[in-house]
């Protein structure tokens, strides 16, 4: 399984992903503002703004919430003009790290993910430096209460071009301009998935041992908790033995 997945797995099985429904609702919101922002508030004619109000509603975010955001971007609060910043950098071992982050300050978000590497043995590295071994793709999350058979054979007839699943959850993968309108696909054919995002995915894992691993696993999950922040996409690969030991 991709680095990314496995992390994410990591994450939900430490509970990491029981996150206050404040930060959550940050993540989307930031993402509904950055759609207004680049394409205008009309769902209709925005199919990123609808996507992302899908993902809102499948976190249970109250329409209320969704339709201020809106209001926020369209009357040009400050506070709502978020630039969307990506960060490359290596981790312990060498493990390569990409950090996609919404920010109303690129100054206050850069320093805190320059100290987070410092802390734990990583470094930032230039634009480039990391994603020439990584894929774009489009991630769509569902929980497993659709027949599995049924949404893989309608995942690859529909452009898919992986599918994984964990102990809770499925995965479907797209190519990143096939993102929403797959989406919106499965939307009307299934349920609105947990999580639809862009994502990085490398074909090249790097295996990391004990001590890095722990060390690894905390830079991630700082990195993650950081509030402008919206994902993070790495390329490791450990061992069963080294998981079960750091996330029981």
């Amino acid at each position: 399984m991709a680095g990314h997945s496995k992390f994410k797995n990591i994450m939900h099985r430490k509970g990491a992903q029981d996150k206050k429904k404040a930060k959550i609702f940050s993540r989307v919101g930031k993402e509904i503002s950055v759609a207004v922002k680049t394409g205008g508030s009309d769902p209709d004619s925005n199919i990123r703004l609808r996507s992302a109000i899908s993902a809102a509603k499948a976190l249970n975010m109250p329409k209320d919430n969704i339709e201020r955001v809106i209001k926020k971007v369209e009357g040009n609060d400050p506070d709502s003009n978020y630039e969307e910043v990506r960060y490359e950098g290596y981790g312990p071992s060498g493990v390569a790290i990409i950090i996609d982050a919404m920010t109303n300050n690129k100054n206050r978000t850069a320093s805190e993910i320059r100290s987070t590497f410092s802390k734990y043995g990583g470094s930032l590295g230039e634009t480039g430096s990391v994603s020439y071994n990584f894929k774009r793709l489009g991630s769509i999350i569902l929980t497993k209460n659709i027949v599995e058979e049924e949404l893989f054979e309608f995942a690859i007839e529909n452009g898919s071009v992986d599918f994984e699943l964990t102990n809770d959850k499925y995965i479907i993968y797209c190519k990143s301009n096939d993102l929403h309108s797959l989406n919106e696909k499965i939307i009307n054919k299934f349920t609105e998935p947990t999580s639809t995002q862009l994502i990085w995915k490398s074909d090249v894992s790097i295996n990391v041992e004990n001590d890095n691993a722990e060390k690894l696993f905390k830079l991630l999950n700082l990195l993650e908790e950081n509030e402008d922040v919206q994902s993070v996409s790495s390329n490791f690969e450990v061992s069963d033995d080294i998981m079960n030991e750091l996330t029981v």
